[in-house]
């Protein structure tokens, strides 16, 4: 969930220069980079109870834990006088979701071996800060054992009014906020057409995507019926900002088009001398007018645009970059594996090709109804007289052969990037999700007790 953007104090004076913030995103090829960003839970070592954000004594907290990460690489950035998250000099940042879930935003790099390594030296040092204060952290899609009720909020001002907004909206809005964590890649595109590209497909894999990183099938101690909760929250959590947006399969879809879809929906908020104003419901084309209820004669920033553009979230998010959304947290590996895929599908023109090919006579329909059976069966979801789990083995092929076109050598080991997607052809090879393995684990192996996958699934 992302945060405030940078400063523009531009006044926004007409829609066109809405299209033109999203078209300066477009970028040569060889200016494309990656950005993956990942969340994990934090949780006291002795009791497994979430983090407070401040303890008040000698017990671990999120505070504690930021301060302990800071350093000569990360600046401490503070809200209201209370740090809330950590500035990288490398482009990264870590930040807190809104029940103090952990996340890295990673810098932009050029390949998945700076990726996978970006991660490895963001582990460890969440690691040694967690031992340094009592505490753990681990990666799952939804927490297997937290309520709600007892997860507390961090101090950041979105935060509180998102939290007063979303049970207006959905059921399970609060859900996603307290108990979910994400893994996402962040990607480039050349130019409009190459958008609309990425777009399409990104969408219409969306689900195999969130099928082959299934990990979330427990809440509150037990099995909740679904591979992937996590995704299946999104359904129930706000229908004017989340789902599958078919008007990107429109003949005229583009920035423009991108525009009025979040200019249609409400605000959360804006912020004012590093205040977050509440505008939760309101109208952006209001706001633009000057004629927002409660803030008349205000009119927004291009940060306040930039702002906006981060509380819409759909399955595949456009900003200056395109945002894949669709994957539980989860290992190690997944954390490499998801930007592989999608930079093997998308970063490569052959492969491109290839993908459009392979969904080019797929509806809407058909797309919908698989964004809404993968969170319950995962790759066992029927398609077209198969399985997903069929359709994955097409598309990890075309994904592992635009990593090798790509030819981006690992100094250290003088591999291409095609290792990285090794954990999800295993997936596919056994037809089991990790959800699935957790499942049959907590049946067997751990006769029950939920609290034993802290240990085989923290970082």
């Amino acid at each position: 969930m992302s945060g405030p953007s940078a400063t523009d104090s531009t006044p926004v004076e007409s829609k066109q220069q809405l299209i033109d913030y999203l078209a300066s995103g477009s970028k040569p090829r060889d200016q494309w980079r990656i950005g993956t960003e990942h969340e994990k839970f934090a949780y006291e070592e002795a009791s497994l109870r979430p983090l407070p954000y401040a303890s008040g004594g000698e017990g671990p907290d999120i505070e504690k834990l930021l301060r302990a990460m800071a350093g000569p690489n990360w600046e401490p950035v503070e809200e209201a006088g209370k740090i809330i998250a950590l500035k990288g000099t490398d482009g990264g940042s870590v930040t807190l979701e809104p029940g103090g879930q952990l996340e890295l935003s990673g810098a932009p790099l050029e390949t998945i071996h700076q990726t996978c390594s970006e991660v490895h030296r963001h582990l460890d040092q969440v690691r040694r800060a967690t031992e340094a204060i009592g505490a753990g952290v681990v990666g799952l899609g939804f927490n297997p054992i937290w309520r709600r009720d007892e997860i507390p909020w961090m101090p950041k001002g979105r935060y509180k009014i998102m939290r007063d907004y979303m049970p207006k909206k959905g059921n399970l809005g609060l859900d996603m906020m307290t108990r979910t964590c994400t893994v996402q890649v962040n990607l480039d595109f050349e130019d409009e057409r190459d958008m609309i590209a990425k777009m399409r497909v990104g969408l219409a894999l969306q689900p195999l995507a969130t099928a082959l990183f299934a990990n979330s099938p427990f809440t509150e101690g037990k099995p909740n019926g679904f591979l992937s909760y996590r995704s299946h929250i999104w359904t129930d959590t706000d229908p004017d900002r989340c789902g599958m947006l078919p008007f990107v399969f429109d003949d005229d879809f583009g920035f423009e088009r991108w525009v009025d879809y979040v200019l249609d929906v409400p605000m959360y908020f804006f912020m004012r001398d590093g205040v977050f104003r509440d505008a939760s419901g309101l109208s952006f084309r209001d706001f633009m007018a000057g004629k927002l209820p409660g803030y008349e004669g205000d009119t927004p920033t291009m940060s306040d645009w930039a702002d906006h553009l981060t509380t819409v979230f759909p399955e595949i998010r456009l900003k200056k970059f395109i945002e894949m959304r669709g994957a539980d947290g989860g290992p190690w590996g997944n954390l490499c594996a998801l930007p592989a895929f999608w930079v093997g599908l998308l970063y490569e023109e052959k492969a491109l090709a290839r993908a459009q090919a392979l969904i080019a006579d797929w509806s809407v329909a058909e797309i919908e109804a698989l964004r809404d059976q993968v969170p319950r069966t995962a790759l066992k979801t029927p398609f077209r007289g198969g399985t997903l789990n069929d359709v994955a083995k097409d598309v990890l092929d075309i994904a592992r052969d635009g990593l090798r076109d790509r030819a981006r050598i690992s100094p250290g080991n003088q591999l291409d990037e095609r290792q990285y997607i090794e954990p999800l052809r295993s997936i596919v090879a056994s037809g089991s999700t990790f959800a699935e393995d957790l499942l049959e684990a907590y049946e067997t192996r751990w006769k029950g007790d939920i609290t034993e996958i802290y240990e085989e699934c923290r970082y």
